[in-house]
């Protein structure tokens, strides 16, 4: 296996980095301050102007959707802005991902950000010609914003199968009903389309019951219940809601593949999309430890450096192996979702969902450490960057499935 990437992702790669250090980590510390200036003045839900600009000039250089998938691509990496004409292998994506992922600002700005990356490729691989042109040509010039809502409160949601909200096909219309929560982005006020998933005919095989349906949110019925925090942060201009759907009415040919395919498309959804995250987190616990040894070097307790106390030199080599160890297991998912596909990565797709959040958590909690008292707060981003590891291990399934599966494939290998 070779996990270098192609000449032009290479070059992408590049320019992301010095993209990354000429216009964005100069101005993003200003950012979160006029963003924290806006909750405090109550209305922190209006994006800031910084990130139109910003994009602009992304899209300017050719460094703009860089996450559409090389087999899917086609027109749309021409037509909207990606460098190239083309799109890229998994392979391909992960440095790139790696580097937006130390910046909770980059992704946004590259239009390459969750959960529109997943709603993006879900129209791009199963849309029909109508859906692409209403819904994702606005995604792909970043117009509009959009929310995946599948989580609800009142199952256990690790369990897609227990889904109690329906999608039942009445003529030529969906009638979408019930509560979904965790809806990332219903919080910014571009988001304008829902992937509802629903369960649309309970007597059919457990993975054939659940439909998919796009469902605009001006729809009579669609009501955003309220805001929800993580560990106190909303993630401002974006967030995550709770939706609740009384009874909504949409055409039937908003409906994604077709009826009761819902599990084959979050197949093919997921599979990648759990690349991007983990690769972003392996950006995220880059940016942490590349803080930390600052930190270790600079800070003197009971005159020594903070680097010659208490085993800290050890815990950040401890931190540099688990990185690079996380890095080449990601490689290795995104090369075998490149070669055999999504079925054939289950096992290293899953395991990648396990190591890489908990690997950052820990990374991150020794930067904070180091940091004292300057680690807690929003000043710095590393409180934010340790939320957001945490909740990847709950997000896009929590780690004792991913653990289940891991562990059922590789029974099955000596099962008679």
């Amino acid at each position: 296996m070779d996990f270098s990437p192609s000449p032009r992702a290479a070059d992408l790669t590049e320019r992301v980095r010095t993209f990354l250090s000429t216009e964005i980590e100069p101005v993003e510390e200003q950012y979160h301050r006029d963003l924290a200036a806006l909750r405090a003045d109550g209305d922190p839900w209006q994006p800031l102007p910084l990130v139109a600009e910003l994009q602009a000039k992304a899209r300017a250089q050719g460094l703009w959707n860089l996450f559409l998938p090389k087999e899917h691509a086609g027109e749309y990496a021409a037509r909207f802005g990606t460098d190239g004409g083309e799109g890229l292998s998994n392979l391909d994506y992960a440095p790139i991902a790696e580097l937006t992922g130390r910046s909770a600002l980059a992704p946004h700005v590259f239009n390459c950000n969750a959960p529109d990356t997943g709603n993006m490729e879900v129209l791009l691989k199963y849309g029909t010609e109508d859906q692409r042109r209403t819904w994702l040509e606005p995604l792909l010039e970043a117009r509009i914003r959009s929310a995946f809502t599948m989580t609800e409160p009142e199952v256990a949601s690790s369990d897609a199968t227990n889904m109690a909200a329906t999608a039942v096909v009445d003529g030529d219309e969906v009638v979408v009903n019930g509560r979904k929560w965790w809806s990332t982005g219903v919080g910014h006020p571009d988001c304008k389309i829902f992937v509802f998933m629903g369960l649309s005919d309970p007597d059919a095989d457990r993975h054939a019951r659940h439909t998919m349906v796009l469902v605009p949110r001006d729809t009579p019925g669609v009501r955003v219940e309220r805001m929800l925090s993580v560990m106190g942060m909303h993630d401002e201009p974006h967030g995550h809601g709770i939706v609740s759907f009384d009874d909504v009415r949409v055409p039937l040919s908003n409906v994604l593949l077709g009826p009761g395919r819902a599990f084959e498309i979050a197949q093919g959804r997921l599979g990648p999309g759990r690349v991007h995250h983990c690769m972003r987190l392996v950006g995220l616990a880059e940016m942490a430890l590349e803080r930390a040894c600052k930190r270790a070097l600079e800070r003197t307790a009971f005159g020594r450096p903070l680097a010659k106390l208490g085993g800290n030199a050890e815990r950040i080599a401890d931190a540099r192996s688990a990185i690079d160890q996380a890095r080449l297991l990601v490689l290795h998912a995104a090369w075998k979702l490149d070669t055999v596909g999504p079925r054939g990565a289950l096992a290293e797709v899953s395991q990648i969902k396990v190591v890489v959040p908990n690997m950052a958590q820990q990374v991150i909690d020794l930067a904070m450490q180091l940091h004292g008292g300057a680690g807690f707060d929003e000043a710095l981003p590393l409180a934010a960057a340790w939320v957001s590891a945490r909740s990847l291990r709950m997000a896009d399934g929590p780690d004792e499935v991913h653990r289940g599966v891991i562990a059922r494939l590789e029974l099955a290998k000596y099962a008679r």
